[in-house]
């Protein structure tokens, strides 16, 4: 694909996002499954490699993946794996769960269509869905725990310097 092929296939939504600005407007998330036994967490992708594309709300076709599902799902991976590894290490009781991501887009700001409209997640929600006995102090310590160890929970808090560089070959 060229640029003037992106922009034939961007041009009818940037349209449809200046007339209707909520059709920009996107949830995307991701779902994970803890593992029954072990520290893991299985996140549906559906591709055994992934390639990564545009979302249909920029002109993808849907057939590759989103990078913002991804980001999702590395969330829910990080998170389910540490949440599993703290019930594991604190001996907490989890028959089983769900980890849930959801984060809030408008693409007008990837389209470049409002210049005051933001790029990227305005925000993201985290969601844990647990089937344990356990006493509801032992999941309010679970969960400071989860929060405090995921790595990409803390990475999205507290964003850290990010640089960007190119080299010419």
């Amino acid at each position: 694909m060229n640029a003037d092929e992106l922009r034939t296939l961007q041009a009818p939504l940037k349209a449809r996002y200046r007339e209707e600005p909520a059709a920009a407007k996107v949830i995307l998330s991701a779902e994970g499954v803890l593992g029954e036994a072990s520290v893991t967490c299985k996140v549906s992708t559906g591709r055994a490699l992934v390639e990564a594309g545009l979302h249909p709300a920029t002109g993808g076709s849907g057939a590759a993946a989103c990078s913002g599902d991804m980001l999702l799902e590395a969330l829910v991976a990080c998170a389910g794996v540490t949440l599993r590894a703290v019930a594991t290490a604190l001996a907490i009781p989890i028959r089983s769960g769900k980890v849930l991501a959801e984060g809030d887009l408008d693409f007008r700001g990837t389209l470049g269509v409002d210049k005051e409209t933001p790029v990227g997640f305005t925000e993201v929600r985290l969601r844990f869905q647990l089937e344990t006995d356990a006493a509801p102090d032992l999941i309010a310590t679970l969960l400071k725990l989860t929060e405090r160890y995921c790595v990409i929970y803390q990475t999205l808090k507290k964003p850290p310097r990010l640089t960007l560089s190119h080299e010419v070959k």
